[in-house]
C-alpha cells in the first residue's frame, strides 16, 4: 500500500505543477499478452501448495479511456486476462482469469513529431478465478486494491488513430476462497504480479491533437 501512495502522490504532484493545455479524449482497444512473475508463476507439483501458484504465459484484451492536458492526462482502463494454469491443483485444462479496472494519470511529454513516448501509473482493482479442469470447485479472490507502472509510444497517423505498443507492471495481493476447501478468514494473501506487452489502437477527438 505504500508502494500505491508514493505512485499516487508523485503523480499528483506533477499534474498540479502542470498548467492547463488544450484537452484531448481519446479511446483504445488493445490486446495483451500476459507474464506471471514471482510466486504467482512458481511452480508446483503438490496439490496442498500455495492455492494461488503456478501461472504460465496467457493473453487477453483491454480497453482504455483518457483525458488530457497538454503532457499530463486522467485515464481508466478495463482488462481480461486468462493465464495457463501448470499445478497438480489445476489439473488438466485448468486457468486463471484476471478481470478488473484501473484508474491513473499518464505523462505524455511532446518531442515535435507523430511519436510520443508516455509513462502512466494507476491504482487497479483485479479480481481473479481459477478453473480446474473439469471439477465443480472453482477458486476465486477478493478484489484488493493494487498498482500498475508502465511505459509505451504511440504513433499518430492520420492526425486521428495512433498505435500504441506499451510495456506495464502490475502489482497486487488477492485472497483466495475455494469453497469447502479454505478457511477465507485464515487464508493469507498471496501475490498476483505479471507483466503485459500490450499492442493498441487509439482515437483521439480532432481537437486534442497529438
Amino acid at each position: 500500500m505504500k508502494a500505491i501512495a508514493r505512485i499516487g502522490i508523485a503523480l499528483s504532484l506533477v499534474s498540479l505543477a502542470t498548467p492547463l493545455a488544450a484537452q484531448s479524449l481519446s479511446f483504445g482497444l488493445r490486446g495483451t499478452g500476459g507474464i506471471p512473475t514471482g510466486s504467482f508463476g512458481e511452480p508446483s507439483n503438490s496439490a496442498s501448495a500455495t492455492l494461488i501458484q503456478g501461472a504460465k504465459e496467457g493473453f487477453g484484451y483491454g480497453a482504455e479511456v483518457g483525458l488530457g492536458f497538454g503532457p499530463i492526462g486522467a485515464y481508466a482502463s478495463f482488462d481480461h486476462i486468462k493465464f495457463d494454469c501448470a499445478t497438480a491443483t489445476c489439473g488438466a485444462g485448468g486457468d486463471y482469469t484476471l478481470q478488473g479496472v484501473t484508474a491513473g494519470l499518464k505523462l505524455s511529454p511532446s518531442i515535435g513529431s507523430q511519436a510520443r513516448p508516455f509513462l502512466k501509473g494507476g491504482i487497479t482493482l483485479n479480481d481473479l478465478k481459477g478453473g480446474y479442469g473439469n471439477s465443480s470447485v472453482q477458486l476465486t479472490t477478493d478484489r484488493n486494491p493494487g498498482y500498475e507502472v508502465g511505459a509505451g509510444v504511440e504513433f499518430g497517423f492520420l492526425g486521428l488513430f495512433a498505435i500504441a505498443p506499451q510495456i506495464r507492471y502490475v502489482g497486487q495481493n488477492l485472497k483466495a476462497k475455494v469453497p469447502g476447501v479454505t478457511n477465507t478468514s485464515t487464508t493469507p494473501n498471496s501475490g498476483v504480479n505479471y507483466f503485459t506487452f500490450d499492442l493498441g489502437l487509439a482515437v483521439h477527438t480532432p481537437f486534442g491533437g497529438m
